[in-house]
């Protein structure tokens, strides 16, 4: 089952990751991003060191770095 977060405005979003080349340097980065549907690439939880914030104006779920406190 795909992780889900319903932001303030009662939206649900799905957390998918995907490894993506980076065009300068041909290196490859994995990305995490959340969309309305689950789809291929969804992930059953979060990523360890990593948590789960809303954008203050849209509400939109971001992933950041965990704090080491």
């Amino acid at each position: 089952m795909a992780f889900a977060h319903t932001n303030k405005k009662g939206q649900t979003y799905y957390l998918h990751a995907r490894d993506v080349t980076l065009r300068g340097n041909n290196r490859q980065q994995k990305i995490y991003f959340f969309a309305l549907q689950p789809k291929e690439g969804a992930l059953d939880e979060v990523p360890s060191g990593w948590q789960v914030v809303e954008t203050a104006s849209s509400g939109m779920p971001v992933l950041k770095k965990a704090s080491a406190n």
